[in-house]
């Protein structure tokens, strides 16, 4: 057991006024399963990266352990599995390399076959198990699940059970529950370590922040009687010290000892009365540094004038003759939600495409899709990578609602500041948010959302999960979050 060591960590872009990390302090031990968890934008890859020493920083970062980075860069794909692995952990034996294998479920003739054509499930796997072999090393798992289906997901986070050692940045929970046994949280001003698994973590914050408001609450009604109670005394002072004048001009001679020791004493009360309001303005805003706000949000589902609103069958698509899917039969009605499940590869985004009247990039196809007339459809595709350029530009070669459209990044932790970026800047979480945020603010019949929650946060996936039971939309998905799906669907089709 060895322990890594964080000391005053603070760092900033260059060219960048704010910081990602200030004076930040915190101890891991090397055998802690950490799952990392936090808004998109707080700074979890950047973390990951200066544990790298990929960049410079102020503060001291110690360790006996040697850090690797996952996705690993494999900088010739060509080669065979074998090959690739050798490279990765020149140390592992071959019996051990097919250990691996066989616990992450995956045949052993994908050694035999170029890296560049295994799936990107396979791929995660196969790089994962060459990590795990290397010696002395402490792993930094950076969003493994993007690649993987429901069953990859469930496979590895049992993999990654039976391991030690690894930071994992994930935002699904039943993931998260199977794997880790301590959660790094990166919070609105702190990173804070917790014992135990997502959900333990997630109740906890939860006491806490109910804790926050709550006495947040009693100090704002202390706050507020203070003040008036302040004033009211001040207000009696003066009163008190008129009547020096006032009795003169009556005739009666003032006692001025005794009135200035009564307004005295009550601008003493006044001043204590002041100082205790003051402590309770600054235990109010010292409570509240890590309550996360999370607005609720809004779509504008529109009602078809039938229940049907769209018909499959007999669909199948094939690529370059060779069938992927189908034949399928499925019908979609309003108020439904349907998730369309399956293996990687299996044809879901290119069903999606078709539905949603997306001309490119589409298989060969056959089987009638029979779609409603006038139906309205809101597509949010799985790639993000297209995103660049200003928000503004993007509002109008949409043609959105860029009040609507921005208060639904507002509400998805967007800063004011973000607005001013380039997209080609963003995460990829937040690029996924620009694409969710279009949809929302958009009146269709149908809403299409192919993987939706990609990088997404863990926070703003239970915003969306409350925004879609709320308002119950129509619509058509594909997602592998597990707990999203025990949520939200209302119906399944397996692919």
């Amino acid at each position: 057991m060895s322990m890594i060591q964080v000391a005053g960590l603070t760092f900033g872009y260059d060219g960048s006024a704010d910081t990602v990390f200030e004076n930040v302090s915190f101890e891991i031990d090397t055998n802690w399963k950490l799952g990392f968890v936090g808004r998109n934008g707080r700074g979890k890859t950047t973390f990951l990266q200066l544990l790298m020493n990929k960049y410079e920083y102020r503060g001291r970062i110690s360790a006996a352990v040697y850090f690797d980075y996952f996705p690993f860069e494999v900088w010739e794909p060509g080669l065979v599995t074998s090959k690739v692995m050798e490279e990765i952990c020149p140390e592992a034996a071959l019996w051990q390399i097919q250990r691996e294998l066989s616990l992450l479920q995956i045949d052993e003739e994908v050694l035999e076959r170029a890296f560049s054509t295994l799936s990107n499930g396979e791929r995660t796997k196969v790089l994962l198990a060459s990590l795990f072999l290397r010696e002395n090393r402490f792993l930094l798992i950076d969003e493994p699940t993007n690649h993987l289906d429901m069953t990859g997901r469930a496979i590895v986070s049992q993999y990654l059970a039976a391991k030690k050692g690894f930071i994992l940045v994930s935002h699904d929970r039943a993931f998260l529950d199977g794997c880790v046994d301590h959660i790094l949280s990166i919070n609105k001003k702190d990173i804070l370590i917790r014992k135990g698994d997502f959900t333990t973590w997630q109740e906890n914050m939860a006491r806490q922040e109910a804790f926050e408001l709550a006495e947040n609450q009693r100090l704002e009604k202390e706050v507020k009687r203070l003040s008036k109670a302040a004033k009211q005394t001040a207000a009696w002072s003066d009163q008190v010290e008129k009547t020096k004048f006032g009795q003169r001009l009556s005739g009666i001679k003032p006692d001025k000892g005794y009135i200035g020791h009564k307004a005295a004493k009550m601008m003493k009360r006044s001043k204590v009365t002041e100082e205790r309001q003051q402590r309770a303005l600054e235990e109010k805003s010292a409570l509240l540094k890590n309550v996360e706000q999370a607005d609720q949000l809004f779509i504008r589902p529109l009602s078809y004038h039938r229940q049907r609103l769209l018909e499959v069958r007999d669909l199948t698509l094939s690529y370059g003759g060779k069938q992927v899917c189908g034949p399928m039969q499925f019908a979609i009605e309003e108020g439904e939600r349907l998730f369309l499940q399956g293996q990687n590869g299996s044809g879901k985004s290119s069903v999606l495409k078709l539905l949603a009247g997306v001309k490119e990039g589409l298989p060969d196809f056959s089987g009638k899709i029979d779609i409603g007339s006038r139906l309205i459809v809101s597509y949010v595709p799985q790639d993000t990578a297209f995103l660049k350029g200003s928000l503004r530009a993007f509002v109008a070669r949409e043609n959105l609602d860029e009040s609507l459209f921005k208060t639904l990044l507002r509400k998805l932790d967007f800063s004011r500041q973000q607005f001013d970026k380039d997209m080609a800047d963003f995460s990829a979480g937040q690029k996924k948010k620009v694409l969710l945020a279009k949809s929302m603010s958009q009146s269709a019949h149908l809403y299409i959302w192919d993987e939706p929650l990609n990088y997404v946060d863990v926070i703003s996936r239970m915003q969306i999960e409350e925004l879609l039971l709320e308002y119950k939309p129509t619509m058509i998905l594909v997602e592998h979050d597990l707990a999203f799906c025990q949520q939200i669907a209302t119906k399944i089709l397996q692919i």
